[in-house]
């Protein structure tokens, strides 16, 4: 795994060669240069360590999928802010299984980082809800689940958010 900025910089070095080969009369050369650059370019935006933690998570391997989260030592500098989010996220998903004051932790990093998609936020804070409710804490945990709900525009969490109303009435 590249730094983010390295990752710029090999980029920047393939278009700027990608140009001599223009200039030099290989247009082949370099279309097929311009095309590798932006392989760097796109994983640059999305972190090929993130996009493999995600592969094992959708097949509910949390160990596997915590190896992968392993990999990247440092997340500041090696990760742009949104994908230091998921970073977190991905984080308190496995968290959820074990303690639930450090994937709470977690869950609220990542939306503090920021999370690209609206399904992704929704799901976190309707983990942070169920969390909440746990504690005891009502007021916390309703927020939040009103949050989610407005967040679930194709309505995929629809069963999860009525579950835990339900729930709520009990406390």
């Amino acid at each position: 795994m590249f730094n983010k900025n390295i990752k710029l910089v090999i980029a920047g070095l393939i278009i700027a060669y990608a140009v001599y080969q223009f200039v030099d009369g290989n247009i082949g050369n370099g279309i097929f240069l311009i095309l590798l650059s932006l392989i760097f370019i796109f994983l640059y935006f999305r972190n090929e360590i993130i996009l493999l933690a995600f592969l094992r998570m959708r097949k509910q391997d949390l160990e596997g999928t915590q190896k992968w989260l392993n990999k990247i030592k440092k997340p500041k500098s090696a990760l742009i802010p949104k994908q230091q989010g998921y970073y977190n996220y991905l984080h308190g998903i496995i968290y959820s299984q074990k303690n639930l004051t450090t994937a709470e932790k977690y869950f609220k990093k990542a939306l503090k980082l920021g999370l690209t998609m609206d399904y992704d936020v929704a799901m976190a804070k309707l983990s942070l809800a169920g969390i909440s409710m746990q504690k005891r804490r009502k007021r916390e945990a309703t927020k939040l689940l009103q949050e989610a709900k407005k967040l679930d525009k194709n309505n995929m969490l629809t069963d999860q958010i009525k579950m835990m109303q339900q729930q709520m009435k009990k406390i």
